[in-house]
Order: structure tokens, then sequence, then C-alpha cells
């Protein structure tokens, strides 16, 4: 009864007017930083962290949230209309949505990704307000070997159901895996592959990588089409913007899977958006009833990963407002703003500022409904973007993607860095090899190398401790289990169909 109590006075905090002015300031700047590749919440909180300083806590942390789901909205917009993720966790969107593209079903793919974030993010802040401490325990059970698995399913998953070859695939995620290496070693402090570039001290970022590989690889395509003649006209509408009887069918069991998967991710300090969408897209594919149609411009290809990015959110807030422990870059950025308030994460939180705690949680709900009002009427404005001739759309991609990774380091290496990439991204796109497994291994490469290296420290060496525990055993199965299906499923298929020729 008095957790009721608490809810029903946090929704009196979220509906002051100052704090829904600031819930819509912050989802809608969000929205415009998840448009923009290369910014992110996490940069986009932080810029706040200084403008905010003098603020009423409640307002500002709640102005900070909006960002920060207020980006994952953004991000599948670039993706879908260009082929450039905002971020990682929108690089599964990109595969189907843009495919819809450049079908003409642009309107529908953005409508449900709008949607979708919106069922997904509320299903994601239910869960945070009735499964917030109860979840938390069964985070604290993943130590470095059960997030070393976690993310070797990751990877495993995305290598094998993506493309037309498994091996293909797994090239690809090697391809990354090696990126990701470049920079210092955490542990050493030894420099690795860095060939004596000061710039590479820090790795390669991964929006160099995704610019690069995705934008201007679409670049180099089209720049081909036209030496050779053959460019295609601008991308042409086709049918209503809106999502037809049929696509919305196919869309809500997609949407509400997403919804689940990604909280329940997202309560994982550290697997994020990325991981969630990935087990969302890999889950539909498996589940259709025409798994090729993933990577063609399948619907669910869409409504899925959107779903899981964006419930993920709540999701990383529970070890945020529970335990004091950040999920990724934006939560961290956020715990200093809590501590920067004189506010203290973790269990007492819910006791010593229930109005705080709740008034943040209960403002998610209505920001949610302020995206996809936001979000629903600019669909048509978004999808006129298509009719730009190519001759002005080309450079547009090129300069946004320039200022995108220029921003970040201010380093004329990234600029050589993604038209690098960008040779690569037109190379891999000749020879059927998908772009996506790199890019997923490069995020996930070097948390997943020091969740090896931390696991082999605590048990000495023993390789035992990664089929140690039922979570370990069980996401090595799952990885086993999606190596060897891309291979099973045919052979199924097609002693399936000489049984029915008999």
């Amino acid at each position: 009864m008095e957790t009721l109590t608490h809810i029903l006075n946090g929704f009196a905090v979220a509906t002051q007017p100052i704090n829904l002015w600031y819930t819509f300031l912050g989802v809608f700047m969000g929205t415009i930083i998840g448009v923009l590749p290369g910014i992110g919440p996490s940069a986009g909180i932080a810029l706040l962290i200084p403008i905010t300083y003098g603020m009423n806590p409640t307002s500002a942390l709640i102005m900070m949230a909006g960002i920060y789901y207020g980006a994952k909205y953004g991000g599948s917009t670039t993706a879908i209309l260009i082929r450039t993720p905002g971020e990682a966790a929108s690089v599964m969107t990109s595969i189907d949505g843009y495919e819809m593209a450049k079908k003409g079903r642009a309107g529908a793919a953005l409508a449900v990704s709008a949607i979708g974030s919106f069922i997904a993010g509320t299903i994601g802040v239910i869960g945070l307000t009735l499964f917030a401490v109860p979840l938390t325990s069964m985070a604290l059970k993943f130590g470095p070997a059960e997030y070393f698995t976690l993310m070797l399913f990751a990877m495993t998953a995305v290598s094998t159901l993506t493309g037309k070859s498994p091996a293909k695939g797994v090239i690809a995620t090697i391809l990354g895996l090696m990126i990701a290496t470049i920079g210092i070693d955490l542990q050493s402090g030894q420099a690795r592959f860095t060939m004596g570039i000061p710039e590479f001290q820090d790795g390669v970022g991964f929006v160099v990588v995704v610019v690069g590989l995705f934008a201007m690889a679409e670049v180099l395509r089209g720049l081909e089409g036209i030496f050779r003649g053959t460019s295609a006209e601008a991308m042409k509408i086709r049918g209503k913007l809106w999502l037809t009887r049929e696509e919305w069918r196919r869309s809500i069991g997609p949407i509400w899977r997403g919804g689940v998967i990604g909280f329940v991710v997202g309560v994982l300090p550290g697997a994020g958006g990325t991981i969630a969408s990935i087990m969302s897209y890999t889950t539909e594919k498996r589940m259709s009833k025409h798994p090729e149609e993933f990577g063609h411009g399948a619907i669910e290809g869409v409504a899925g990963p959107e779903a899981a990015n964006n419930s993920d959110t709540a999701g990383a807030l529970v070890p945020l407002l529970t335990l004091g422990i950040p999920g990724g870059g934006a939560t961290a950025v956020m715990l200093g703003a809590f501590i920067m308030y004189g506010v203290q994460p973790g269990p007492l939180l819910f006791q010593n500022r229930p109005d705080l705690v709740w008034g943040l949680i209960n403002s998610m709900y209505i920001g949610n409904v302020m995206l996809v009002i936001l979000n629903l009427p600019l669909i048509g404005l978004f999808v006129r973007l298509l009719y730009i001739p190519q001759g002005i759309l080309y450079p547009m991609i090129v300069a946004i993607s320039a200022i995108g990774a220029y921003a970040i380091n201010g380093s004329v290496v990234d600029l050589w860095l993604i038209l690098l990439f960008g040779v690569i991204g037109y190379i891999f796109d000749k020879v059927d090899i998908p772009v996506a497994p790199l890019v997923l291994s490069l995020v996930l490469g070097g948390m997943m190398e020091q969740s090896f290296r931390q696991a082999m420290t605590i048990s000495g060496g023993d390789l035992k401790i990664f089929y140690g525990s039922v979570i370990t055993v069980t996401l090595l199965a799952m990885s086993a289990i999606s190596v060897l299906l891309p291979f099973i499923i045919p052979r199924l298929r097609a002693m399936g169909s000489k049984g029915d020729e008999s």
C-alpha cells in the first residue's frame, strides 16, 4: 500500500507544469540528438550537466532521462531513410528498414518504429515500476563468465543468422573483433596494432566505422550507378504512409516480444540495446514463416529490434536506481548527475527520495506519449527526404557523415577512416558479406575481451568457469544452436519436401 502511495505521489510530481515542460524538452532534444549520427544520448546528457547545475534535481533528471529514451526514437530515422544508424543499437533496424525505404515503404517503417517504440517503451516502464527491486537480484548473478558467454551468444547469433552465408558472417565478425583490439590494452598498458598512429591509441571509434560502412558505402554505390549511367531516381513512395492491415498484423507480435526482451536484457549492466536488438532480430527470424524475407525488407526486422532497443532504456535504469550500477554510457553519465545533485542511487533511494525516483519513473510514461505524438506527424516530413535527387542527397550524406565523425575527436584521421570503411562496406556489398556482424563485434569486442580476462583471473586460468553455472551453460548451448541452425534447417526442409513428394 505504501508503494502505491509513492507511485501516485510520483504521478503528481511528474505532472507538475514545470516537469511536463522538462519532459517535453528532454524528449524533443533526444529525438534530434538521435537523428544526428555520432552524438548519442551519453554526449547529450553530458552537455546538459553543467547547464542544469542548480536546477531542481527531479526536473533535471527527468529531462536527462527524456534525452536518453528520446534519442532511441530518433536513432531509427536516419537508419531507415539513409542507412546511417545514429547508434549501435539501430544497426539491426537499418538492415530491413532501409530495404523497406528502397521499396517505397519508408512511411510504414517509420510508423512501426514510432508505434513499436511507444508500446515497448511503455512495457519497459511498467516493468521498471513492478519489478525493479526483484530483478536486481537476477542481475547480480551475472559475473564476468556470464557476460562473456552472453556476448558470445550475441555474436554467434548475428554472424550466422544475417546474410546468405554463415561463413561470410563469421568473416565479418572476426574482422570486427580484430578492429576492436586496436588501441591501448587496459590491463598491460601496451599499445596494440596502432601502427605508430597516435589517434589509434584510443581504438577505432564506433561512429567512424558505422558511418563508413553504411553511409559512405551507400554513396559509393550511388556514384557507381551514376558513372555507369544506371543510377536510380530518387526513391518513390508506394501506397499510404501508414501501415497496412497486414503489416500491422505482422508487427504486433514482434513489438510485444521485443519489448519484453529489451527490458530483461536492459536489466543486465553492460548488455545494452545492442544485444537486445540482436536477440530480438534473431528471435523474429527464427519464428518467422518466411525467414528469407529478413534482410530484404521484412517489417518484423524493424518492429522487433526497435521495440527491444526502446524498452532497454527502462531496464537499464533498474540497476542504476536500485544498486547504483550504471548499465552503459548514458546511465554512467546520469549516475554522475545523481551524485552531483547529492542523491545516492542504491537500495535506500526508494526509501529516502521516493518523490524523486517515482517522479522520474512516471515521467517516462508521459514522455513516451509525447514522443509518439511528436514523431507520428513528422513521418510525412521525414519521408519527403527520399524525394531529394541523388545529386543533392549524396553530398548531404557525406557532409553529415564527416561532421558526425570529426565532431567526436576533431581528428582528420577519422575522416580518412570513414572513407576506408566506406570502401570496405562497398566491397562487402559486392561479395555479399553482411556488415552488421562487423559493427556489432566491434561494439562488443572490447567488453567481451575484458570479461574473458576477468573470468580467467578469478578462476586462476581454469576454463571450467565458463561451464560452471546454469547461466553460462545455457548461453553456450544457445551459441552452439545458433551456429548449427543454418546448416540443420535447410536439411530438415529438404527432407520434408522429399517426404511430401513421396
